[in-house]
């Protein structure tokens, strides 16, 4: 009786014409091309071959108009003496023209062969760049792309990071978290919220210390002064309030934006406060004389983000125009705009070491570079969701929170979304209520503080039991941009 088919035995699955050939090019791939940063040395023999190879395709049809006159009569009687039957390999370059085989001691033409009393009648092939002989020589038609050197991504490969996670979930707001401040002494913390309150915490515990009543109106700005006992706070109310943390009272109030205030930063050198806001403008104050010093003006919609520097340009400005302006303190003129963006920039982050900034927009997140606002390169990924704060710590990691509640992560050298996470709402919230509306860290960049659309602040920090073997770095260079 006849025994069972090998097709019933291994029943072979029907694949398609594609997913075969993307097979192949993964198997070729693997095989010959070389891990990204690993090359090897490049081959001298080989090397010069391909050098002499360029150098007959791209000299090859001048040769005989940089000769001298004396040299090409020469060069015309050992011609008429050699017979028309004898094809010339030999060709006079600048530089290596043939290579001899070490074991045969037989020349290697490394080009065309064109006959040195000039090219009788020289064509090009269509596809390559190859000068090849009219007449039918058995010459292989080489392409100067097949043997050029692969070029290697000079894309910065980043370094393995740890993933953060969350520690601590601190409850007491009864509405959205908008803003937070980190004492720069690095014991508490204060947050605004849409409460219309204030309320400070102890940085180590997560305690309520203190709570401050004044604003009318959500609280969208904090500041913390490092040179005096001041606090500064900014509102859908219009107002522009200085806390004294002494008194724990308002002791100034700065009047003149035409509506809500969104933004809010401090000079660090100058005893000097900007704010922005819906009105399109950002203002800025003397701390001290409570006079509006200049009026930034230039912007087409709302100022929703501003920090500043100690040397030109001072105060950099994001909109929901979608552009970012570089302002002149001194004359309270733009000194540049930045028109990258396609959506309103939200949030801006500088890194506290390099001369370089990122910013945050629905289409994706940029860096530039300071202080010319030279675009670098976009980040290696897109959130896909509105952007309302960023933050980067002095190692290098970047974090963006979005409307949806995620938070990724990032390799600010290289551009790389090394984590993914997804914040939790609180038990009793919305799904929807899932949005991150302010990031920071602390003075020493190694905690986390996230504030969010479900009344809960979320501290956290990087994950001690993770290793590059249990979350490996998933990186690929990317292929459209060879280089910054």
């Amino acid at each position: 009786m006849p025994g069972p088919t090998m097709e019933s035995e291994f029943p072979v699955e029907p694949q398609s014409l594609k997913k075969l050939s993307f097979k192949s090019l993964k198997r070729s791939l693997d095989l010959f091309s070389p891990l990204h940063g690993h090359f090897p040395l490049p081959d001298p023999e080989s090397k010069k071959i391909r050098t002499s190879f360029k150098l007959n395709v791209e000299y090859g049809g001048i040769k005989g108009s940089s000769a001298e006159p004396s040299s090409n009569a020469k060069a015309g009687v050992q011609n008429q003496a050699q017979p028309a039957s004898a094809p010339s390999n030999a060709l006079a370059l600048p530089g290596p023209e043939n290579t001899r085989d070490e074991r045969t001691g037989k020349e290697l033409a490394l080009g065309p062969s064109i006959p040195a009393n000039g090219p009788t009648d020289v064509r090009f092939s269509g596809k390559s760049n190859a000068v090849v002989p009219s007449h039918g020589s058995s010459e292989r038609n080489l392409s100067t792309a097949a043997i050029m050197e692969r070029i290697p991504s000079r894309w910065p490969r980043p370094i393995w990071r740890a993933p953060w996670k969350n520690y601590r979930v601190i409850s007491g707001h009864l509405g959205w978290v908008r803003s937070v401040a980190v004492d720069p002494s690095n014991t508490w913390f204060c947050t605004g919220s849409a409460d219309r309150t204030i309320k400070i915490w102890d940085l180590a515990s997560g305690r309520l210390k203190l709570t401050l009543t004044g604003h009318i109106e959500q609280v969208r700005g904090l500041a913390v002064s490092n040179k005096h006992t001041y606090m500064f706070s900014a509102g859908d109310d219009k107002l522009v309030k200085c806390w004294d943390l002494e008194q724990n009272k308002v002791i100034r109030s700065y009047h003149g934006h035409l509506s809500g205030v969104y933004c809010l930063a401090l000079h660090p050198t100058i005893d000097i406060l900007f704010t922005g806001g819906r009105d399109s403008v950002c203002r800025v104050w003397d701390i001290r004389s409570k006079m509006q010093i200049h009026a930034l003006s230039g912007h087409d919609n709302t100022v929703c983000s501003v920090f500043t520097r100690p040397m030109d340009p001072q105060v950099i400005t994001g909109s929901h125009d979608s552009t970012i302006k570089f302002w002149d303190l001194r004359y309270g003129k733009t000194m540049a705009t930045l028109t990258h963006h396609k959506k309103s920039v939200r949030a801006m982050a500088q890194h506290p070491t390099e001369d370089c900034f990122a910013s945050a927009s629905a289409d994706n997140i940029k860096k530039f570079g300071l202080p010319k606002g030279e675009f670098m390169h976009n980040m290696l990924s897109q959130q896909k969701t509105i952007v309302n704060a960023m933050a980067v710590n002095d190692e290098g990691v970047m974090v963006t929170g979005g409307d949806n509640g995620s938070m990724w992560f990032w390799d600010w050298k290289s551009g790389h979304n090394f984590q993914q996470s997804q914040t939790i709402v609180q038990p009793g919230s919305l799904d929807s209520e899932a949005g991150i509306y302010a990031l920071t860290y602390d003075a020493t960049g190694s905690r986390l503080i996230s504030c969010e659309a479900d009344k809960t602040i979320k501290m956290w920090k990087e994950d001690e039991t993770a290793t590059p073997e249990t979350h490996p770095l998933h990186f690929k260079p990317p292929k459209d941009i060879r280089r910054f």
